[in-house]
């Protein structure tokens, strides 16, 4: 049905001619028609309003030659939808005016019915699908609740999440219930994208690496793991935990069908790490952008080379760069693209 689904080829473990690309946040900043959109639209106005989102998700697949789309959103509609008022405010970022921080707070937190609540997700995954037409695969995704539940509690972005960490910590049945509500709210949502005709959902959980490896079990893991258990048996689960890969190992054991990894671990480590059984994501440094297109092209292919043309999936170690020039992004792309067999630069 789909046209270009070596995307899906990589998931399902099968030999490819080359590996396919997308990049993390390849929807947005960098990109000159998305900041003529941010400069008329604020951001969750642009995540809320479907026909804005559906064309922010399209506008990288008109310039590249991508193998996916990823559908323009935020991690934080989830909890928004919960009842847990974010705000994106300027020079800050996410932002919440009364962090939860007590146990009567998580209690009344809700469990949404995603339909009525975040209904405008699923009308832009219609409208990017009309527009995709079949060429290439959509992908759907969602934060952690780990992460998601350091946003809540801190408030606002952090380096190290402290105030998130210490709730978990003192006030560890609080944590496990709020945890659990994400969850619970995360699972409805993916399954509900995979209802609409995603045919991937990627969860991101962005501030795994500030737990300690027990800490991270205990906190992150377990319910990723439910996310993975729930969504598995109806499409492709991809898990991409930055700065997580002490738990590598421990996700292999999922039913997942790739794992992310940033740019902090070395492929032949990962490869070792997952039992050279799974399909690795990842992991240009995004930094790294800034380089000549022809150095970007070296250490593209050599990355290539490196983590092996099968069960791999080229992409950045994290979300591309504001300031990236576009032509770098071209050339990351086209690196991987032009890839072939044996090829060296």
């Amino acid at each position: 049905m789909i046209k270009n689904d070596l995307y899906l080829k990589a998931l399902r473990g099968e030999t490819v001619e080359r590996p396919p690309v997308w990049m993390m946040r390849q929807a947005g900043r960098y990109l000159p028609e998305f900041i003529a959109l941010r400069d008329k639209y604020d951001f969750f106005t642009r995540c809320q309003t479907p026909e804005l989102a559906s064309e922010i998700t399209v506008q990288p697949i008109r310039r590249f030659p991508l193998d996916a789309a990823i559908l323009f959103s935020d991690i934080l509609v989830v909890p928004q939808a919960m009842g847990i008022d974010f705000k994106m405010k300027e020079s800050v970022g996410p932002w919440l005016d009364t962090p939860i921080r007590t146990m009567e707070q998580v209690q009344n937190v809700a469990v949404p019915d995603v339909n009525d609540t975040l209904g405008y997700v699923f009308d832009a995954i219609e409208l990017t699908l009309q527009k995709l037409d079949n060429e290439i695969p959509l992908i759907g995704f969602a934060g952690s609740p780990w992460t998601i539940l350091c946003y809540c509690v801190e408030g606002k972005g952090s380096k190290a999440f402290d105030i998130a960490k210490s709730f978990c910590f003192t006030q560890p049945e609080a944590a496990h219930l709020l945890l659990q509500k994400i969850t619970d709210t995360t699972i409805a949502y993916l399954k509900r994208k995979v209802e609409k005709g995603v045919s991937a959902v990627q969860v991101f959980d962005s501030w795994g690496g500030m737990l300690s490896p027990a800490d991270y079990q205990e906190f992150s893991w377990k319910y990723i793991n439910q996310i993975v258990e729930a969504l598995s048996p109806i499409t492709h689960v991809v898990v991409f935990g930055k700065g997580c890969w002490f738990a590598l190992e421990e996700m292999t054991q999922s039913p997942v069908s790739a794992l992310g990894v940033d740019w902090t671990i070395k492929p032949e480590l990962a490869r070792t790490l997952t039992n050279h059984t799974m399909t690795l994501q990842g992991n240009f440094d995004p930094a790294r952008l800034h380089s000549t297109p022809e150095t970007i092209k070296k250490m593209v292919t050599e990355m290539i080379n490196r983590f092996g043309k099968d069960r791999y999936i080229a992409n950045l170690g994290h979300g591309i760069l504001p300031n990236i020039p576009v032509e770098n992004a071209e050339a990351f792309i086209r690196a991987v693209v032009d890839w072939k067999p044996n090829a060296e630069f």
